[in-house]
């Protein structure tokens, strides 16, 4: 099973000078620990549950494209993109951009934004949940068709693109993760346009998750694609100590690979991510590689 960390806060001790060496530091111990996934989240604020709008938040991407110079080999994902957040065309080549910077390891991680404080208070459109979801459909269509070799033009309901040129291509062709749990529309769009799916999980219990796998394997018959060829991801907390619980955690992820996930993201819980990086290194990351 591949592991992948996902950091949610940048509230460190220092101030905001501290974020941009903590940072630095985070992946560092990334590449040292053998960690196969970097994510930041896509917020403009902070969310409520984990302290809410006074702290800190930066902007995904850029801090994405910081991070692709101070890694080697991780993937580097937002965990994941609102998709009104930015145009389609604008968002392929953000994400091409940083493809190419980084060396081929960009993923692209989106789903159907819900935030809807941050937006408002920011002066962003933030439509119904219908409309968000036509226009993830949409934006799925037109980032595959800018890295493909099709240029021509995009009409849909939403996005009009007169020529969807982008130049330079990705070194690799960013793989799409479609996050979210929603069995209708979200797994369905999964099914439809994507190469993986990340799925909330409760660590002492994989039965939603079947649940949720199941649901996914119906929408994959339903749209005539390959189930298998999908990567499962699920994110859920890990210990606060990997010294004291990684062991635990490591047969916690045992059932979930038996019933096919193959990559878990965990996030820091303290604000010190570095040092927990390489407590997970060193204790988790082994076990997880056996799986």
């Amino acid at each position: 099973m591949r592991l992948g960390v996902h950091v949610v806060t940048y509230d460190f001790e220092g101030g905001p000078r501290a974020i941009a060496p903590m940072l630095a530091a985070t992946g560092r111990a990334v590449d040292e620990a053998g960690i196969d996934n970097l994510s930041v989240m896509d917020h403009y604020w902070q969310m409520e549950m984990v302290g809410g709008p006074d702290l800190n938040m930066l902007e995904g991407y850029t801090t994405l494209g910081f991070l692709a110079a101070h890694t080697e080999s991780a993937e580097l994902q937002l965990l994941v993109t609102g998709t009104t957040y930015r145009h389609p065309g604008l968002l392929a080549k953000i994400v091409t951009t940083l493809d190419v910077l980084s060396g081929g390891r960009a993923v692209l991680g989106i789903g159907a934004a819900w935030y809807e404080e941050e937006a408002v208070g920011l002066g962003v459109p933030f439509p119904s949940t219908g409309e968000r979801f036509e226009r993830l459909e949409e934006t799925l269509q037109i980032v595959r068709q800018m890295w493909s070799d099709d240029e021509g033009p995009y009409d849909g309901d939403h996005y009009q693109l007169g020529r969807t040129l982008n130049r330079p291509q990705p070194v690799r062709t960013p793989p799409v993760m479609v996050g979210g749990v929603g069995e209708k529309k979200t797994l369905r769009l999964v099914a439809k346009y994507a190469d993986a799916c990340n799925l909330f999980a409760d660590p002492a219990d994989a039965s939603g998750t079947v649940r949720k796998l199941d649901v996914l394997r119906e929408h994959c018959r339903n749209e005539g694609t390959s189930y298998d060829r999908l990567r499962k991801t699920i994110t859920c907390m890990a210990p606060a100590d990997p010294a004291a619980g990684g062991a635990a955690f490591v047969e916690q992820m045992r059932a979930f690979a038996d019933i096919g996930i193959d990559q878990v993201h965990v996030m820091p819980p303290s604000n010190d991510p570095a040092s927990f990086v390489r407590a997970l290194g060193e204790h988790v990351v082994p076990g997880l590689s056996a799986l």
